[in-house]
């Protein structure tokens, strides 16, 4: 190990702010005695084969910055590698960094909380999803959100979130309970109508929806969250309950805890960290200490 510090950049995070966060993360970084160096890339394939190349190198830690994609990204290369990860969250959502209580959008004090845990307590050893070969540090979604994250990533306006704010408007006026199947560890497979079905590894998804409030990050265990059938109107009722997790006492609502969750359901498309993992059937399995994260 080397006292390097890689700074993963994408400069288009939270419209540019992944770019403007690189300087000043850098600086802070530099004066603490780190040599700094920059990877990024043209597209996600590409960026993800340098930050790997770059491990080779053995740096102290990498710091992602941008949004809760870039985060992702990262995982895929440092899950089960030791090498520490730390978050400069800049982006739209930064549901990983609000779990973990990092700073958002304060790209000097994200540096500093990151070289004092280098240097004094150490990084915490997490645990992630995994599905197949593909990890997660957040929520895998299947549902009614999902298919919220279909439609507006079909939207190519407006920008930003408030895309996704007419998505769940347009997806509201289609919405109808989803016929799902879903297995928990080596139980029975459970038949039921529902909403949606939420798998957290983290607490949060979607800029701060607490869809899974109760999850921890070091218990090797998903809380499973099945929001059941409710109407139209009782969703719209209950949706603004998300963003403090009070939800979780709504009757319509059952939080199941497990290892290992088979979720199956027809066309519908699990996401999870933000991004699309593919069509259901999908089966996520709780990784324990799979990474060493730079957090208090």
């Amino acid at each position: 190990m080397t006292s390097e510090i890689i700074l993963f950049v994408n400069p288009t995070a939270g419209r540019g702010r992944g770019a403007r966060a690189a300087l000043p993360a850098s600086r802070v970084l530099r004066d603490a005695g780190y040599r700094v160096r920059t990877v990024l890339g043209t597209d996600a394939e590409d960026a993800a084969g340098r930050l790997r190349e770059a491990l080779a190198s053995r740096p102290a830690a990498v710091l992602a910055v941008g949004g809760d994609g870039l985060a992702g990204l990262a995982l895929q290369a440092l899950a089960e590698t030791g090498t520490p990860l730390g978050l400069v969250a800049v982006g739209t959502g930064n549901d990983f960094a609000r779990t973990l209580g990092l700073p958002v959008r304060d790209p000097e004090a994200a540096a500093r909380l990151a070289v004092r845990t280098l240097e004094g307590p150490g990084p915490r050893p997490l645990d992630l999803g995994q599905v197949g070969d593909r990890w997660f540090g957040t929520v895998l979604a299947a549902g009614f959100d999902s298919r919220v994250n279909d439609r507006g990533n079909r939207m190519r306006l407006p920008a930003g979130r408030f895309k996704y704010d007419l998505a769940i408007l347009a997806e509201l006026a289609a919405f109808r309970p989803v016929p799902f199947k879903l297995a928990l560890d080596d139980g029975p497979v459970l038949d039921l109508d529902a909403t949606l079905v939420a798998v957290g590894n983290g607490t949060s998804y979607g800029g701060g929806l607490r869809m899974c409030a109760g999850a921890r990050l070091d218990d090797g265990l998903f809380d499973v969250v099945v929001v059941g059938e409710v109407s139209r109107a009782e969703l719209v009722r209950v949706f603004p309950k998300v963003y403090k997790g009070t939800h979780l006492s709504h009757p319509a609502v059952t939080v199941h805890r497990a290892r290992s969750v088979t979720v199956e359901a027809p066309d519908i498309t699990g996401y999870a960290d933000g991004e699309p993992l593919g069509a259901l059937p999908l089966t996520a399995r709780c990784v324990p200490e799979a990474v060493r994260m730079l957090a208090p």
